[in-house]
């Protein structure tokens, strides 16, 4: 007769590895969630979790997601990756200075053939250095590169822009989300840092993307539909109630045209996935020009 006492500690084993494997298939961490639930006020497009409400205020750098960390313009980056490309596991993918930690990237290598760098190696851990000036890696390496708040405190962001565009292979993209803050890039008039102590030597406007197009890219400016129409019906009123110390809303409003930005969430959708208010989530989509990878 079987050991009764071997074979209930075989059940729980048993258990343990499928908890383990059920786990691991069900939480990678990336879900690109084509909709969000019906039956939930907030809902993270990355791990998929889902309840009533995000932590912390709505700003690109709260609405905090109680199970994996991300904060909105982690979303959205993620909300404008997934939706403007078909990227497989074969593509090989760069996230610069990702700000969410182990398990985000632990998902994205199961996802993609997936690589992420920093610049000093210190703030987010990398796993390989790179300067976006002078990216030492070959030639047309990539189907797709991350960028989120990196280009902002580039000195030379023209060479950065030649470089991320060389590094990528014909028909990749590049997705830049920096701050943008007005209409028109300008330098800041006195010395300004962000959260990892880094300087900033751009505050960015909306002709970022004419700058991506005289690095050779073809250019999208990927926002919300609230602020598309905000922009179209040229809202004042909304600008001037939402300007602040930070962003000069209603120079957005009145300096941008709307034919000009495409799309990614609608409106229930970006209230769903924290994307409020609507003037802080913008992203700059940059194709290199030749037929797409097919691998």
């Amino acid at each position: 007769m079987p050991d009764l006492q071997a074979l209930v500690g075989r059940a729980r084993r048993t258990r343990e590895i499928a908890r383990i494997i059920v786990d691991r298939y069900r939480d990678p961490r990336l879900r690109p969630w084509r909709s969000p639930g019906a039956n939930w006020a907030a809902v993270c497009n990355i791990c998929g979790w889902n309840g009533m409400q995000f932590e912390g205020p709505y700003h690109s750098e709260f609405a905090v997601c109680p199970y994996c960390g991300s904060v909105a313009r982690d979303r959205y980056q993620y909300r404008c990756f997934t939706s403007r490309t078909s990227a497989r596991q074969t593509h090989r993918i760069l996230e610069t200075s990702p700000r969410l930690g182990e398990d985000y990237r632990e998902a994205m290598g199961h996802r993609f053939d997936y690589l992420c760098s920093d610049f000093d190696l210190s703030a987010h851990k990398g796993s390989i250095f790179v300067d976006l000036q002078n990216i030492d890696l070959p030639d047309e390496s990539f189907d797709a590169v991350l960028t989120a708040h990196v280009l902002e405190h580039v000195p030379d962001y023209h060479k950065a822009l030649g470089e991320l565009y060389r590094v990528l292979r014909p028909g990749g993209k590049v997705f830049i989300n920096v701050p943008v803050v007005a209409a028109r890039t300008t330098v800041p008039t006195e010395p300004e840092y962000h959260q990892d102590n880094t300087l900033v030597h751009w505050r960015f406007g909306f002709d970022l993307a004419d700058d991506m197009r005289a690095a050779g890219f073809e250019a999208t400016t990927l926002v919300t539909e609230e602020f598309r129409l905000r922009i179209r019906d040229r809202d004042i009123a909304w600008a001037e109630a939402n300007n602040s110390d930070t962003h000069d809303t209603p120079s957005m409003v009145r300096g941008v045209d709307h034919r000009t930005l495409t799309d990614v969430a609608g409106i229930d959708q970006s209230a769903r996935f924290g994307f409020l208010p609507a003037y802080m989530f913008v992203v700059f989509e940059g194709r290199r020009p030749g037929d797409a990878p097919t691998r």
